[in-house]
């Protein structure tokens, strides 16, 4: 059977997360040393604050997977709510299932049993799950005893934000990646008169680079002005 390298659904768009542009954190750094590991395959569970970065990473993993040559699928569950269960269907036969939020189907008991089915299919497969939430596993409260004892069997991680001391490295390290000019004194700047989370930064300077490619001028503290 030759299997899709990435499939698509309605939610899914292009994205250029890469493991590689992930700021990583003291705290953070045995995780995404796991998650870089080729040899390492086993299943996690990822929690976190909306601000760590959870859905990043299953966005970087997906990708790293295509550039592998192995397939993947991206499913936020909150989103998927919308749509049947039926797009679970015969997902164990890809490499990696990503299921991004799984406190949202708490309650939701076809939900529920479906992501159980598919847990126990995957384990068959050898199909690899990476499940986020904004939960750890002790605060999980599922309607299905079974499904809340299977995930509790899964390697449990918890994704760190980026501490305040460490926001504006964060900031010129995707700066870099990206090959965004944002020298020192504007990254400081910035990081002042800005709400002090990565993914609200990180907006901001896309905006700034499209913004001085329009203009032909580069980033600087007025222009900066303009923006925020």
């Amino acid at each position: 059977m030759n299997k899709p390298k990435q499939l698509t659904f309605p939610w899914n768009k292009f994205n250029r997360s890469t493991l590689d542009g992930f700021y990583i954190s003291d705290q953070n750094s045995h995780l995404i040393s796991l998650l870089k590991d080729s040899n390492f395959l086993d299943d996690l569970y990822i929690y976190g604050t909306k601000e760590s970065g959870k859905t990043f990473l299953l966005q970087a993993m997906c990708n790293f997977y295509n550039l592998n040559k192995k397939s993947s699928v991206y499913i936020p569950l909150k989103k998927a709510l919308d749509y049947g269960v039926d797009i679970f269907e015969a997902l164990e036969d890809i490499d990696l299932i990503c299921l991004d939020g799984i406190e949202e189907i708490i309650t939701e008991i076809e939900w529920e049993k479906a992501i159980f089915n598919l847990i126990n299919k995957s384990l068959i497969s050898g199909c690899r799950l990476i499940l986020t939430s904004s939960k750890d596993l002790n605060s999980l409260n599922f309607t299905l005893p079974d499904l809340e004892s299977r995930i509790r069997k899964i390697q449990s991680f918890e994704l760190f934000p980026i501490d305040d001391k460490d926001i504006i490295d964060a900031l010129m390290h995707i700066s870099k990646l990206t090959s965004i000019n944002l020298g020192d004194k504007e990254a400081k700047y910035l990081v002042t008169y800005s709400k002090r989370n990565i993914t609200n930064l990180v907006h901001i300077l896309e905006s700034l680079d499209q913004l001085s490619m329009e203009m032909k001028r580069k980033i600087t503290i007025p222009l900066i002005k303009e923006v925020i």
